[in-house]
């Protein structure tokens, strides 16, 4: 029987859920990684009929009431309910440029307003728009694709860069499968998923996962090749400016060995600059 997006995404979302995750007691041999489709289908109120007709794409229009009791049954969190909604055909998507994506000159200069942060403003498919100067250094040396999940997938220094990289990547993932559900026909999108899909088995297998949530990690650790290791708090921003936008700030905590390196960085730029 032949599933849906809904479907698939409905079965991997039951399969992270235990019995104690919802306070049932798990009772017999277990056949499931997660739980149950009749479990699932109690705790959210319908017949199991109903439910197994949704995981195998028989059925394709709940209410939303219905995605709503399902949400809360499988403990999606708000980035994934939007998910599951928008699979559903129930969010709104809004018109979707499939133009080139700019970077807004007033973000530019905002950005090069941090001269001791690193920033980054990338676009729905991961495309890098632009880079402060820090940024560059940051990411200097290491084969920068200017595309991040490129980079994190296919660049051959990726999991020396990335010290997390297993976490780094599972985040990203969850990331772009949010930003696929709201321009799932943009064609540098699926540009980028292809090429991923094609030429990855580590994406292939995280993407097979379904998970779909906004940016989680507020914290990267990078090796980089001049000045060692570095632990970096990263804030995300939306631009509401340009829809699939998003601006990424790194810092490091005072005081650490972290913040002596990216002064160091600092100084190896400026170094480089007056060469």
């Amino acid at each position: 029987m032949a599933s849906s997006p809904l479907g698939d995404f409905l079965r991997r979302s039951r399969d992270q859920v235990s019995p104690a995750d919802v306070g049932l007691h798990s009772t017999g041999t277990r056949r499931v990684a997660g739980l149950r489709r009749e479990e699932v289908a109690m705790l959210a109120g319908v017949s199991v009929d109903y439910y197994v007709r949704l995981e195998q794409g028989r059925e394709r229009t709940p209410s939303a009431q219905m995605l709503d009791a399902l949400s809360s049954a499988l403990l999606l969190g708000e980035d994934a309910r939007m998910h599951l909604f928008r699979l559903a055909g129930l969010a709104p998507r809004g018109g979707v440029d499939a133009g080139p994506e700019r970077a807004d000159p007033s973000l530019l200069a905002l950005m090069d307003a941090w001269p001791g942060n690193p920033a980054l403003l990338y676009g729905r498919a991961y495309d890098v728009l632009a880079a402060n100067p820090l940024a560059e250094a940051l990411f200097d040396g290491f084969p920068f694709s200017r595309n991040l999940m490129l980079t994190l997938f296919l660049a051959p220094g990726a999991r020396t860069f990335y010290r997390d990289w297993p976490t780094a990547a599972a985040n990203a993932v969850a990331g772009f499968r949010l930003a696929f559900g709201a321009a799932p026909h943009h064609p540098r999108v699926r540009d980028v998923l292809a090429t991923l899909t094609e030429h990855s088995p580590d994406f292939r297998t995280l993407w097979a996962d379904h998970r779909a949530r906004g940016k989680s990690m507020d914290v990267k650790a990078f090796h980089h090749a001049e000045v060692g290791d570095l632990t970096l708090r990263m804030h995300t921003f939306d631009v509401r400016a340009a829809p699939g936008q998003e601006l990424v700030v790194y810092h490091a905590d005072p005081g650490t060995p972290s913040a002596d390196a990216l002064r160091l960085l600092t100084m190896v730029k400026d170094a480089a600059g007056t060469e």
